[in-house]
């Protein structure tokens, strides 16, 4: 049975989670994939590179009490904790996608599998990093980036092959939904976006979030690897929902075609992509149109099926959590 070395890069709100459900599914992953585990580095802003060649304890580090050595930057980081497996969690930079880029870059290099959870590696640089991780013999997965746990990359990899994809729409962004129903209920903006906060899905600063810009990443990320075709951030038509009231909200609401952030994509003849991020009305009898709360969609249109839709309901820390320990096994099985 192998024993397998983890390195949290970046250990917030997704990485916590993500190690209380290693703790939660340890007898299950030895019992049904022969798996063990230990955590041997964790890397975040405030707690610097720490890493040990023997297991860190978890309760002890969720706990915040961790006295693990501190390395001087992301080579020794990796140099002493030798993983076997690194989860990268660390924050969206929709400009670059540095450092993440980085971050993974050097996992790959060091001999790691590497799991992501952050879409700007795969919009700026999925190419160069998933040819250094085939030439290393490793996985470079990103299930967690799209719809949380809701399988998007994979279902296209391994049970729809010589499918062709004419386009997708999707509601993507759980805050900006909390924030309009919020809105339509004749609330303000900024309780909206306290709202999505206190639930856990908007950050301290949403601007990434209302103003479309993670949507217009996942769009991106969605045609580099599923299409294949590159689309720059900045290609995508944006628009985000600040310019919103509540009472066009309420009136949309009350005529059954209430307001979302949509992201819709087409493939053009010639292969190229058009996007758009947006605030549309959207009627009740759409394959999006009873997407509510923090639930997320997107629905496909295909040469061979009309229609396919794959929904996550209500998906919170733990599902998104998920996403990165189903990489986590299907890197190493």
């Amino acid at each position: 049975m192998k024993r397998y070395r983890l390195c949290f890069l970046g250990f917030g709100n997704v990485g916590r989670a993500l190690a209380r459900l290693l703790v939660a599914k340890s007898a299950e992953l030895r019992d049904n994939y022969e798996i063990e585990w230990e955590i041997a580095g964790v890397a975040t802003r405030r707690m610097g590179w720490r890493a040990s060649e023997r297991a860190i304890d978890v309760a002890t580090l969720l706990a915040g009490n961790d006295e693990t050595p501190w390395q001087n930057g992301i080579g020794e980081w990796l140099d002493r904790a030798k993983p076997d497996v690194v989860f990268e969690t660390t924050s969206l930079n929709p400009e670059t996608g540095q450092p993440a880029i980085d971050y993974v870059r050097a996992s790959l290099q060091a001999g790691a599998h590497t799991l992501t959870a952050n879409k700007a590696p795969i919009v700026y640089a999925h190419d160069e990093l998933n040819e250094i991780a085939i030439a290393n013999g490793k996985r470079f997965l990103f299930e967690s980036t799209v719809l949380d746990s809701a399988p998007v990359f994979s279902l296209f990899r391994e049970t729809l092959p010589a499918v062709k994809i004419r386009g997708f729409s999707g509601v993507f962004n759980s805050t900006t939904n909390i924030v309009l129903e919020t809105m339509e209920a004749g609330r303000s903006f900024a309780e909206g976006v306290k709202t999505a906060q206190e639930l856990g899905v908007a950050e301290t600063d949403p601007s990434h979030d209302v103003d479309g810009w993670d949507s217009v990443m996942k769009v991106c990320a969605i045609a580099r690897v599923i299409l294949k075709t590159p689309l720059a951030p900045g290609a995508v038509r944006r628009e985000g929902i600040r310019s919103l009231d509540p009472a066009i909200l309420q009136a949309a609401r009350a005529e059954g075609r209430p307001y979302k952030l949509l992201t819709r994509a087409l493939v053009n003849a010639d292969g190229s992509v058009t996007a758009t991020v947006r605030p549309e009305q959207i009627a009740s009898n759409d394959p999006l149109g009873n997407v509510r709360g923090t639930s997320l969609a997107i629905h496909f249109e295909l040469d061979t099926i009309p229609g396919l839709t794959i929904v996550s309901h209500r998906p919170n820390l733990q599902s998104t959590a998920y996403g990165l320990l189903a990489d986590f096994i299907n890197a190493v099985k």
